[in-house]
């Protein structure tokens, strides 16, 4: 087995029995800044007025669906917040703070974006310590923006649902832009879940247009070796329940496995909360990525490996 290189094998456990992990400090403070004055040009450049003004919504009844979304994987687009276009189709407040995200191919097409996500030595050899995928490849990114005293809650989730695989192998990378607090929502996290929590459902293109989620018909159960209570065994911190909160500074890493589940609360603060983040998926013949799924690589831009040489051995156990 080749040496780490990057991680320690404490941090490697922590992420295997928890479902996520804080690498504090993987981005310098240099290309922390740059991504986010980056992201505060894209926000000045956005111009409402050529705007579908398609939202961002959370709810499994209204989930976002039209074309300017479905057709978002190959280029930088803008989703609102849920309350920032009021009944006549007028912004409610500036557009600097009605965007609630900038979506998905920022790590494909903006050179700023791109280093950090397609370029990052430090990044290919922590995907190599982790030994989560065997040929990973990026498929979205986005700058997500919450705003201080509107920037919405974000209810409990898993992103294997939203970017599915079969087996499941949804990998997030989180990483704060500014400095995550326990008011202007930082993310919580259910330690353990993602060993005791099945996907059960997927976010799907709907055959007469737009998006919904489908059941998965036969679950699988959870994987079956570990112990019956996992929280037992997750990490002691400050703790929301059985939640935990986890702060963060600009340039701290969040690793989040695609089956854990997590959630942020709305931000009450007077300061912004900025974070980028992207998603890796293993790549055929080592899953499934189908037509269904709502993001669809296109011939002009494929999904983009990260590795030049695929990881022989996983450490990585399906749960679907």
């Amino acid at each position: 087995m080749a040496p780490l290189e990057y991680l320690s094998q404490t941090q490697i456990d922590k992420f295997y029995r928890d479902g996520y992990l804080i690498v504090p400090g993987f981005l310098s403070h240099d290309q922390t800044s740059s991504l986010l004055l980056r992201a505060k040009e894209l926000l000045d450049d956005f111009t409402p007025e050529d705007h579908p003004l398609t939202k961002f919504t959370t709810s499994d009844e209204d989930h976002i669906g039209d074309n300017y979304f479905l057709n978002s994987g190959d280029k930088i687009r803008y989703f609102l917040d849920e309350d920032a276009v009021d009944s006549s189709g007028k912004l409610t407040r500036d557009k600097s703070r009605a965007v609630n995200k900038i979506g998905h191919a920022l790590h494909e097409l903006d050179p700023v974006f791109r280093n950090v996500t397609l370029e990052n030595d430090r990044l290919k050899a922590l995907v190599r310590d982790l030994r989560f995928h065997h040929d990973p490849v990026a498929l979205q990114s986005m700058v997500i923006f919450k705003q201080s005293q509107t920037g919405g809650a974000v209810p409990e989730h898993n992103d294997s649902t939203f970017l599915y695989t079969s087996p499941p192998s949804a990998l997030g990378f989180w990483i704060a832009l500014e400095k995550c607090t326990p008011t202007n929502g930082a993310l919580s996290f259910l330690p353990g879940s993602h060993l005791t929590t099945p996907i059960t459902k997927r976010f799907v293109r709907l055959l007469g247009g737009g998006t919904g989620f489908e059941q998965l018909v036969t679950p699988p159960p959870p994987s079956s070796d570990i112990s019956e209570n996992p929280r037992e065994n997750a990490s002691e911190g400050v703790s929301e329940g059985n939640y935990m909160l986890e702060v963060c500074e600009p340039g701290d890493l969040v690793l989040i496995h695609g089956s854990v589940l997590h959630k942020s609360e709305r931000n009450t603060s007077a300061h912004t909360r900025f974070a980028y983040t992207f998603h890796m998926i293993d790549s055929s013949p080592h899953t499934e990525y189908d037509e269904k799924n709502w993001l669809q690589p296109t011939d002009a831009m494929p999904f983009s490996r990260i590795l030049d040489v695929p990881n022989e051995i996983t450490l990585s156990t399906p749960v679907h």
